[in-house]
């Protein structure tokens, strides 16, 4: 189907709020201790409805509250005595007067800032908010341009600014509201216009705003489904409005700006790509503008070959193939700028190790995707090839470390399709056959000090895609073809028994989910409905995931070797007849294949039918000759 979704990485905390510590240190309660008023003794107020405490001597007379000595109360507690419950029984809280006026203190100080609850939040308020941003804005515009040489004089603006700034981050819990006058207030102008501004610190609060308010999950909160479209709706007039203000290059011009061995610049780079992300996920269409009309593909090549890895690394790997999943162009433009090249430099150094832990781990298979993404266009395969790719992936493949698996995918995409016949052909060349079925047979290299297991289901549906597109690719006769075919005579035909292993797996599968695709037909049916060709399109999906496509990819692949080795043949006709079955049960397989090429939206482009070039088979021709011939033979 489409190229593996993409992982994301783990967001940066959006709050820079320090933290309180857990205890008060020695200092700090010395310092309180010095400032605080002294405080006398703790009285017990009086309450007519509370029994009175009585004393342990034998006396009729009543104690006096006031004569009571609270010197005695456990860990100097200040609420042991004042404390009480309606029935009089005494609580303390734990606490000195000391450390109750210190943890007094610490909460006010932590409830500074706090934004109001949501649900108090309207339009009075927003446009006050607003007001009060625009004010500052204009009046720090106007300090700096009276004392551009005396910071002085526009501190405390700036400092307003700041504040004003930060109240706008509350208006991402109201979008429906706020979104519109947002923008019909003209602060969407006077916010963008402030990436300009000269203190970079001001650009950082932007894009935090700007960060929050574009959020993906923005109105998810909200239980009304209405609500959540009417939320949707306002993004989508604030994406609109940010557009129109040259958003994406403004905030690509301060990418090169923040100098990111600083913490604030770094989580600001942070949000300025989780901004573009916030906007593609909005708008995937917006990939195309951000790579053709900024620079954005420059830095990104450049940012992933920093050799230190740190989140902002591993960010910009997984937007690169953001870009590239679904754009032609953009795969072209990655190309130009060698991004192919830089690609391979960066994954050679997972030849030999692996990655450190999740977050390069993840960055690892983030380069893979781009560049499995790239390889979906002809001309890129070209580079690849240049680039001395396939050597590479066949160096990892022999190593069976982490980058095995995407090693093999890779190959996959690259050898796929017409235009991957120059690649099969150097895979054969640079004796790929050897590496190739050892992983698919499941044999380790003598270097290696364990055996590697067999291969996983998604490693042997990309060596079968391997496999299928040499035989589409190799020209008939020629030594590459009978290097191809030998593979599946040697060992009293090893390779043929593991196909059929792998075919009968996926028919198991297949036989489950027709089953209850099945009985889905026959509970619509009897309930008064009808199955309509959307319908049977999303079955017919199901069914590819269920097992059908490795079927097809087997079965072809089996038909192949069957027409072109009398020897082979003979024994896989001999497997069948074990099992009741014939090479006939090819031909169906085969056809539903041919038949559905063309809406099959497998990733890998050999599923589609080519165009033929200087004379070549189409994929759907070739799959008619195999099939003919198949019915000969039956």
């Amino acid at each position: 189907m489409d190229i593996d979704k993409i992982f994301k990485v783990p967001r940066l905390p959006t709050s820079s709020k320090r933290k309180m510590p857990d205890n008060p240190t020695p200092e700090m309660l010395k310092k309180m201790r010095l400032d605080a008023p002294s405080n006398g003794g703790s009285k017990v107020p009086e309450s007519s409805s509370a029994p009175r405490r009585q004393s342990r001597r034998a006396t009729v007379e009543d104690g006096d509250d006031t004569m009571v000595d609270t010197s005695f109360a456990p860990g100097n507690d200040a609420d042991y005595f004042a404390e009480e419950d309606e029935e009089g029984r005494f609580y303390g809280g734990g606490l000195t007067s000391e450390q109750k006026q210190i943890l007094s203190i610490f909460e006010s100080a932590e409830g500074e800032g706090t934004t109001e609850d949501p649900e108090g939040i309207s339009i009075t308020g927003i446009r006050r908010t607003l007001l009060k941003f625009e004010r500052a804005v204009n009046k720090n515009q106007d300090q700096r341009s009276k004392y551009p040489d005396d910071p002085s004089k526009f501190i405390d603006s700036e400092a307003d600014l700041d504040s004003a700034l930060k109240s706008l981050l509350s208006l991402a819990q109201s979008p429906v509201l706020a979104y519109p006058e947002l923008v019909r207030s003209g602060s969407v102008s006077l916010l963008i216009g402030l990436l300009s501004h000269e203190n970079a610190d001001i650009v950082i609060d932007v894009v935090d705003v700007i960060h929050e308010l574009t959020d993906e999950d923005v109105g998810n909160e909200l239980e009304d489904e209405e609500e959540q479209q009417e939320a949707q709706v306002a993004l989508k007039t604030l994406i609109e409005a940010l557009l129109e203000n040259s958003i994406l290059e403004l905030l690509v011009d301060n990418l090169s700006r923040l100098n990111e061995t600083e913490e604030s610049d770094r989580q600001g780079v942070f949000h300025i790509l989780g901004v573009f992300e916030n906007m593609l996920g909005f708008n995937p269409d917006l990939s195309l503008i951000l790579v053709s009309k900024t620079k954005m593909m420059n830095w990104l090549l450049n940012r992933v070959q920093s050799k230190t890895h740190d989140e902002n690394r591993g960010y910009s790997a997984e937007l690169l193939s953001i870009l590239l999943q679904n754009n032609a162009v953009n795969r072209q433009d990655f190309a130009k700028k060698d991004g192919v090249e830089i690609a391979l430099n960066v994954l050679s150094q997972f030849r030999r190790r692996d990655p450190v832990d999740a977050d390069e781990t993840e960055f690892m298979e983030n380069l893979f995707d781009a560049l499995c993404s790239a390889l979906a266009e002809p001309e890129v395969k070209f580079f690849f090839l240049a680039s001395e790719g396939v050597d590479l992936m066949l160096l990892m493949m022999r190593e069976k470390l982490q980058s095995k698996s995407r090693a093999i995918k890779t190959l996959d995409y690259a050898m796929s399709g017409a235009a991957g016949t120059v690649i099969c052909a150097n895979f054969v060349e640079v004796f790929g056959l050897k590496t190739l079925f050892a992983a698919f047979m499941g044999k380790g290299s003598k270097k290696s000090k364990s055996n590697t297991p067999t291969a996983t289901s998604e490693d042997t549906s990309h060596i079968l895609g391997i496999i299928s597109s040499l035989f589409s690719n190799t020209p008939s006769d020629s030594p590459d073809r009978i290097r191809l075919l030998a593979k599946f005579v040697e060992n009293n035909y090893e390779k043929a028994d593991k196909l059929l292993e792998v075919r009968e797996n996926a028919h198991n599968r297949l036989k489950v989910v027709d089953a209850e695709i099945e009985a889905e037909k026959k509970e619509t049916l009897a309930d008064g409905g009808e199955i309509e060709s959307e319908d049977e399109d999303m079955f017919y999906l199901r069914r590819l995931e269920g097992g059908l496509f490795t079927l097809q990819t087997v079965d072809y692949i089996l038909a192949w070797v069957v027409m072109e080795d009398d020897g082979i043949r003979g024994h896989v006709t001999q497997m069948l007849e074990r099992k009741n079955q014939s090479l006939k049960d090819f031909v169906s397989t085969l056809q539903i294949y041919r038949d559905n090429l063309d809406a099959d939206t497998q990733g890998n482009d050999a599923a589609t039918d080519h165009s033929p070039e200087d004379g070549a088979l189409s994929q759907k021709e070739i799959l008619q000759h195999l099939i003919d011939f198949l019915h000969e033979c039956s």
